[in-house]
């Protein structure tokens, strides 16, 4: 792994493939380090050709944490934008994209087709519409677009994730079983990853870097961000929308909104998939991004 400086902050990254592939970049979810991309979809990428770009968003992982910002009121962000008024945000999406968009400069990286999960995915929107030139081909992961009339969150999804996680410094054990539990809730009803790969995962996140607060900024401005319907409705880029018909935390209309939302976007939708990425579905997933990188040609 690798670091550079841009936007102000530094910005933690991996990069692997093909040296003379086109560029996969791979934007990641909340609190989600670069390490939590499956292995085995990297290398379903790398021998198709692609050199993968994968990075640690600000605020999580070994990139710049912002502590400095303190600690957003996440609520109050959601009732400003839904009474039409701007939230005030540690940062914005529009941030987050600038700070890949430093990542790719540094590598002289022009073009690249981009895959987003979940706020990730939110980042790859804004990439799209303020910074067309540079997006090929756009992969949308259990994501939305910014449309306030979409189905709440499942309060069970909700309940779990809103509960403080104990420090795992300080109790290794259950923090461990919350994160497992907080997996269970979100994860693929239909594709339930083994106790002790939940519990080992969660243990090398832990020990590589741990930082909530960071996870609530993040969260913050996915959740104070505007509609970006109107702009999304403008794009000319080979997009596909992935949704699980069983994500408990952004439901299954928000990729069928999504897709209406973006024109010529294809829509997978997976039975049993909830808001992960199931090691069972990586073929499906692969072939999938691929075919519509293929669309950018």
């Amino acid at each position: 792994m690798a670091r550079v400086q841009t936007n102000g902050i530094a910005i933690e990254y991996e990069i692997s493939g093909p040296a003379d592939g086109p560029v996969l970049l791979m934007i990641h979810g909340v609190g989600a380090q670069l390490i939590r991309w499956p292995p085995a979809l990297i290398e379903r990428f790398e021998q198709a050709g692609f050199r993968t770009l994968r990075f640690d968003n600000r605020d999580i992982g070994l990139s710049s944490h912002m502590d400095h910002l303190g600690l957003p009121d996440i609520a109050a962000a959601v009732a400003a934008r839904q009474a039409g008024e701007e939230p005030v945000l540690p940062y914005t999406l529009s941030d987050m994209a600038a700070d890949t968009i430093g990542l790719l400069d540094a590598h002289g990286i022009g073009q690249v087709h981009v895959l987003g999960v979940s706020l990730g995915g939110m980042v790859a929107q804004v990439l799209a519409i303020e910074y067309a030139a540079r997006v090929r081909s756009l992969a949308l992961f259990t994501t939305q677009s910014g449309n306030i009339d979409l189905p709440p969150s499942q309060p069970e999804a909700l309940a779990i994730l809103s509960q403080p996680a104990p420090d795992p410094a300080h109790d290794r054990e259950t923090f461990l079983a919350h994160q497992v539990k907080l997996n269970r809730a979100l994860g693929s009803p239909l594709y339930r990853a083994p106790e002790e790969d939940l519990r080992r995962f969660a243990g090398l996140a832990a020990d590589r870097a741990y930082n909530p607060a960071g996870a609530a900024r993040q969260l913050a401005a996915a959740r104070g961000a505007a509609d970006r319907r109107p702009a999304l409705r403008t794009l000319s880029v080979p997009t596909l929308v992935v949704h699980g018909a069983d994500d408990p935390l952004i439901r299954r209309e928000a990729g069928h909104d999504l897709a209406r939302s973006i024109p010529g976007a294809w829509l997978l939708e997976a039975s049993g998939m909830g808001h992960d990425l199931p090691g069972e579905l990586l073929d499906l997933f692969a072939a999938n991004v691929l075919a519509n990188c293929a669309r950018a040609a």
